[in-house]
């Protein structure tokens, strides 16, 4: 399989202190076993930007009751009172961001733009200290790209040179944030022989991954 590496060794190549893109939606599509290794291995001062941070125990979640995050941009922690309160204890910084507006700063970031305008966020506290830009009458912010130094993909299926496919919900945030990170791991629910998934059923090609997970 592509750069294939059992989950130990993958978390082993992600530093302290990094910045991670992590697919999921309330952990429907987030990489478990990445995860698992992360907090396995005593990860610390992890930048997570993320949809959300799921449960306490589930998903992102795990990493947040390890302290293995040191900041989180994401758009809402409604789900997981932990994150609340390491926030309110000045344990985690969090910056919300509206969540189109989130995915679109992490697109803008994979197709290498300069950023997106949004009305979003105009009259709020959203707005602080950003510029704002005005186009025939009509006033945006400009909300600048969002990169990591690595991808965490949840996929449903995986060939052995990297094509990926996503289940339900799971489309919502991994095949963009394939795109943004430096490098891209990825785990699957199924692995397939080069040709098993139909080219029209790819969502992240092979040539944007660079390790996938080994089966468990």
């Amino acid at each position: 399989m592509k750069g294939a590496l059992k989950p130990e060794a993958a978390a082993e190549r992600i530093p302290d202190g990094s910045s991670l893109l992590i697919g999921g939606f309330m952990g429907v599509g987030t990489p478990e076993r990445m995860i698992d290794a992360l907090v396995a291995r005593g990860a610390r001062d992890l930048t997570v930007i993320a949809n959300d941070t799921a449960n306490p125990g589930r998903g992102i979640g795990k990493l947040i009751t390890a302290g293995a995050v040191r900041r989180v941009v994401t758009s809402h922690i409604g789900l997981n009172p932990e994150t609340q309160a390491k926030m309110l204890a000045g344990e985690i910084a969090v910056e919300l961001v509206p969540q189109g507006t989130l995915i679109e700063r992490i697109r803008s970031g994979g197709a290498g733009l300069g950023g997106v305008l949004t009305p979003t966020g105009l009259g709020t506290e959203v707005e602080e200290g950003k510029r704002v830009i005005e186009i025939a009458g009509r006033r945006f912010l400009l909300e600048l790209p969002i990169t990591a130094d690595f991808a965490l993909i949840g996929a449903h299926q995986a060939d052995y040179i990297g094509n990926l496919t996503y289940a339900l919900t799971a489309h919502n945030f991994n095949p963009i944030i394939a795109l943004a990170g430096r490098v891209v791991i990825a785990e699957a629910e199924h692995y397939l022989p080069v040709g098993a998934i139909s080219p029209d059923a790819v969502k992240t090609p092979g040539v944007l991954v660079d390790h996938l997970l080994m089966r468990g």
